[in-house]
Parts: C-alpha cells; sequence; structure tokens
C-alpha cells in the first residue's frame, strides 16, 4: 500500500516538475495609467531616482532602507542601490536609455532575496490635448525555479499590484504638478 501511494507521488512530482519545465523561459508584467499632466511632467518624475521616494511603492516596504545615488544627477547613467528588510530586499538600478518624455529604461538587478536581473520601463505617450498615457513594465528571464515557482505563485498579481499603487501614486503626483 505505500509503495503504491510512495509511486503515486512520485509520479505527480515529476508531472508537476515536467510541466514547470513547458513553462515560458521570459516573462512579463505590465500596467498603466492615464494621467493628467503633459509627459514632460510625468518623465520628469520617473528619470530622476531622487524623486522615487515621493512615489515608487517600494519606498515603503522598510523605513531603515540604506540607499544610495550615484553616476549621473538624472537620465542615463543615473544608478540607485538599496538594501533594506527582508520585504524590501537589496539590490542595483541603472537608468540605460531616456528619451525626454517618452521613455526610461531601467537595468535592474537583485541580489537578495534572489538573484535576478530584469529591465524595467517607463514608457510615455501623449493622450489627448494635456495627459499622458504611462505604461510601467518589468521583463526578464524566468528560470527554472522561476518556473516551478510560477505554477503557485503569480508574480503578475504580486508586483502587479505594486505596479499600480505606484502608478497612482505618481498620477497624483504629477497631477498636483
Amino acid at each position: 500500500m505505500w509503495k503504491i501511494i510512495g509511486l503515486i507521488v512520485l509520479v505527480a512530482i515529476v508531472g508537476v516538475l515536467v510541466f514547470a519545465a513547458t513553462r515560458p523561459d521570459t516573462f512579463r508584467i505590465e500596467r498603466s495609467i492615464v494621467v493628467n499632466a503633459p509627459p514632460q511632467r510625468v518623465f520628469e518624475q520617473v528619470n530622476d531616482f531622487n524623486r522615487w521616494r515621493a512615489w515608487s511603492p517600494f519606498e515603503t516596504l522598510d523605513p531603515a532602507m540604506k540607499r544610495e545615488i550615484a553616476g549621473a544627477q538624472c537620465g542615463t547613467g543615473a544608478v540607485y542601490t538599496w538594501d533594506g528588510n527582508s520585504k524590501a530586499g537589496a539590490g542595483r538600478m541603472e537608468i540605460v536609455e531616456s528619451v525626454p518624455a517618452s521613455k526610461v529604461g531601467i537595468k535592474l538587478d537583485f541580489t537578495r532575496p534572489m538573484e535576478a536581473h530584469n529591465t524595467a520601463e517607463f514608457v510615455i505617450v501623449p493622450e489627448g490635448a494635456n495627459a499622458s498615457r504611462v505604461t510601467w513594465a518589468m521583463h526578464g528571464p524566468q528560470p527554472y525555479i522561476g518556473k516551478v515557482m510560477s505554477l503557485v505563485f503569480s508574480m503578475d498579481r504580486m508586483v502587479g499590484k505594486d505596479f499600480e499603487r505606484g502608478l497612482a501614486n505618481l498620477k497624483k503626483l504629477a497631477e498636483q504638478g
């Protein structure tokens, strides 16, 4: 009897692991919002790491988080490193692409709680006479362990909520002028 139960459990585990191997090799999380402000005003908030504390939802994860901003004042070459508690983790961001009033591309490297190397981007498109559609996305490779974890945890649901909160904060800030 125990052998049959053990065999069923083993087959189920192997089945889950094989199914995980069929999952995509990359992931993408994306959210967008319309902001009643010109693209340049939104761009100024995301192109300068010094301004992120006012709107980024990740800034509130650890009040004692250590931050360092280096490199360029803003735009391409600006670097932001952080080291926080287990919720905030640790890592480094560098703006690698800055197209005035339309796009900010960021190389995003997490070192803790798990190592990951992703790309974040903000795309700002004029919408109507004096508004902007802001899209915040993150994408990158999904290693095998990520594929297995995606069977249980939806990164889109988890991180997507943070993106929505951050975009709402950014909207409020940009609309205030």
